[in-house]
């Protein structure tokens, strides 16, 4: 078995059946042993794959292509954890060629009449609100077997995930070639679940990654000049951020459907209309801000429910809580952690006050002339 350098490979195999029996162990959480036994064998796969960078550089097979793509993940990697305070352990040190375009499938379920996830509850992360597959083929008997049951259900690709620190995560096939702002992203979005995770709140832990990606990756490009880059983001954000709002705003308006009155039939009727309504209104953003570019038009393809909403809202439900806390702490990344982890401390509804209050009372700020506008500028 290939390791991270400066991993002991006996403590590595420990780690390895810790987890298979800590998973087995709790097969009870409504997981089957064979949802655990594959997990640990998929994270076993990856981890027998994953070479040290420094011996993929070494390699005279490899390509200047690949080379020069590594050794941007090492430059990405060390501004990580120096400048943006993420962890500086093993993870992302080494690289895995995994053969297939995504690393897990993602399965998410609702309710056809609610917002709320159905949630598992494995150890180790606490209760999420999707199921992880090595195996698209796995992903969708899973999702279809809920579709039966009268669920809203997703399968949703995923090109990387994080251990949490268990196990060194490593670069992988499926995102090395991205662009250089969205692999930084994703670096600085995965090492934020190793600094910082309220375990059992999937939206919360996303949309904090989220925050720290979004800047991180402001930052990095900010100081290393990459200009043309910073222009495209900046494009990229407003269309993000546009999207975020749609959805967003959409998925509150199903809420006030699904918990006013009105039968089931017509309560379906209406959320059938409500998503046509947002299919119609992306039309008109990308006819109007975005010139045409056809930015989410296959989110907008596929066949939307409540789970496609769910997994929107996991990522960017929270975001502007999290903007608004660093905003107070004026970009100061070290006093933002600190904050966020006393966030993670509360109870999941005193967290989504606390960063309702702090949304607030940026908005407020702002409002007054020349309050809080140098601090929120930085972002």
């Amino acid at each position: 078995m290939r390791v991270s350098p400066g991993l002991d490979t006996l403590w590595l195999a420990k780690r390895l059946v810790l987890l298979l029996a800590t998973l087995l162990l709790n097969a009870c959480a409504g997981l089957g042993p064979g949802y655990y036994w594959q997990a640990a064998k998929g994270q076993m796969d990856m981890l027998n794959k994953a070479q040290p960078i420094e011996a993929v550089l070494a390699d005279p097979a490899t390509t200047p292509e690949m080379r020069s793509r590594l050794l941007l993940v090492e430059q990405i990697r060390s501004y990580a954890s120096r400048e943006l305070g993420l962890p500086d352990n093993d993870s992302y040190r080494s690289y895995a060629n995994i053969g297939r375009a995504s690393v897990v499938w993602n399965v998410y379920a609702n309710p056809p009449l609610s917002m709320q996830p159905r949630t598992w509850c494995p150890p180790v992360v606490g209760c999420v609100g999707y199921l992880g597959f090595f195996s698209e083929a796995d992903a969708q008997k899973r999702a279809n077997e809920l579709k039966a049951d009268g669920l809203d259900t997703l399968v949703g690709s995923v090109p990387a995930y994080s251990t949490l620190g268990w196990f060194p995560d490593a670069v992988l096939s499926t995102f090395i070639n991205w662009p250089d702002a969205s692999l930084a992203e994703l670096l600085f979005h995965e090492l934020s679940h190793q600094l910082i995770y309220a375990k059992g709140d999937t939206e919360f832990n996303e949309s904090f990654a989220s925050t720290v990606e979004q800047v991180g990756v402001r930052r990095w490009l900010t100081q290393y000049g990459k200009q043309d880059a910073i222009a495209q983001l900046a494009r990229s954000e407003r269309m993000s951020a546009d999207f975020a709002t749609l959805v967003l705003k959409h998925r509150e308006l199903l809420i006030a459907i699904y918990t006013g009155p009105g039968s089931d039939a017509d309560k379906l009727e209406r959320k059938r209309l409500q998503i046509a309504a947002m299919r119609a209104e992306y039309q008109t953003i990308k006819a109007e801000r975005w010139g045409g570019v056809p930015g989410y038009d296959r989110w907008f393809a596929q066949d939307i429910n409540n789970a496609t909403f769910a997994s929107v809202g996991f990522y960017r439900g929270l975001v502007p809580g999290f903007m608004a806390v660093l905003a107070q702490q004026e970009g100061d990344l070290t006093k933002f952690y600190a904050e966020v982890r006393r966030l993670a401390a509360l109870t999941p509804a005193e967290r989504r006050a606390a960063l309702k209050a702090s949304e607030a009372a940026v908005a407020a700020s702002v409002a007054e002339p020349g309050a809080a506008r140098s601090s929120l500028g930085q972002f």
